[in-house]
């Protein structure tokens, strides 16, 4: 299971009131105008982009015709709408779709990654991270630095507490050898790769695709795929480049990102290899 995110609550409802909308063959104007919402609006409800006042959905439930079971688990999710996320208090930092993406990664069941040459942000050190962010951000100031790092170390949360994340991250055997931030830093998240593979064996599959791979559909990029606990939201893929964020959940899309992952998975060594791989890098930057 996973803990309550208020956006994927929002998501949640949002599909399922376009779900009965389309059941009862009403476009969105035609369903949006007798209970005072335009279009637009009733679009981005739909795409959980926007709450839905709560006298709304009382005239959607009536209008739409959900029974009383139906109507009760959409003000159930109403309810966790309105509830305030961690990552809220950094609204001035980050953009309402890294929002989004932080609000999903919270609420996730699974997730799985691939990473060409970084570790991946949910495992990295407090230094490894700083010294990601501000490689990233040349002109980064100070006091950003910081709070950016800070919600990387609450997004790691997950990994670790009652409910765990359940992560599959694949890696180019780059990310073990890049010396991000220095020698001493590269060690460090090498070493607290290793604890956390070792202490969460059930939860958290690390696997490296070594140099010697000949080549896998995902080569050249990162993207995340996140699944979720209830069977009625489809999974999501999650892109971040230099220049631009991309949430996407096309189905034909998402699924081209799954196969990509899937043959990333099938070049990389093994849970035992990558491990093993793992502690010789390190010893050799130690040396």
């Amino acid at each position: 299971m996973a803990p309550p995110s208020p956006v994927v609550a929002r998501w949640d409802l949002g599909r399922r009131l376009r779900e009965q909308r389309e059941l009862l063959g009403l476009t969105g104007a035609a369903a949006g105008k007798p209970v005072g919402l335009s279009a637009t609006f009733l679009s981005d409800v739909e795409n959980g982009k926007k709450n839905l006042p709560e006298d709304k959905l009382d005239s959607l439930i009536t209008a739409y015709e959900f029974d009383a079971d139906a109507a009760a688990e959409l003000r159930a999710l109403k309810e966790e709408c309105g509830q305030r996320g961690w990552w809220s208090k950094f609204n001035a930092l980050f953009s309402p779709e890294i929002l989004r993406f932080l609000g999903y990664e919270h609420g996730a069941e699974a997730i799985h990654t691939f990473e060409s040459s970084v570790v991946s942000g949910l495992l990295q050190t407090r230094d490894y991270a700083r010294a990601v962010i501000e490689a990233a951000s040349a002109y980064v100031r100070l006091a950003e630095a910081d709070r950016r790092v800070e919600a990387r170390m609450i997004r790691q949360r997950r990994l670790t507490g009652d409910e765990p994340l359940r992560l599959t991250t694949v890696m180019s055997e780059a990310a073990l050898r890049q010396q991000i931030g220095g020698p001493a830093v590269l060690v460090a998240q090498l070493r607290h790769l290793v604890t956390m593979i070792e202490e969460h064996p059930d939860t958290l599959e690390v696997r490296v695709v070594p140099f010697s791979s000949p080549g896998h559909p995902a080569l050249g990029g990162s993207f995340h795929l996140l699944t979720f606990a209830s069977p009625a939201l489809p999974a999501l893929a999650w892109l971040e480049t230099v220049t631009s964020t991309d949430l996407i959940d096309d189905d034909i899309r998402v699924t081209e990102y799954s196969l990509a992952h899937a043959g990333a998975l099938g070049a990389s060594l093994s849970r035992g290899d990558t491990l093993d791989l793992i502690k010789q890098v390190t010893a050799k930057e130690i040396s």
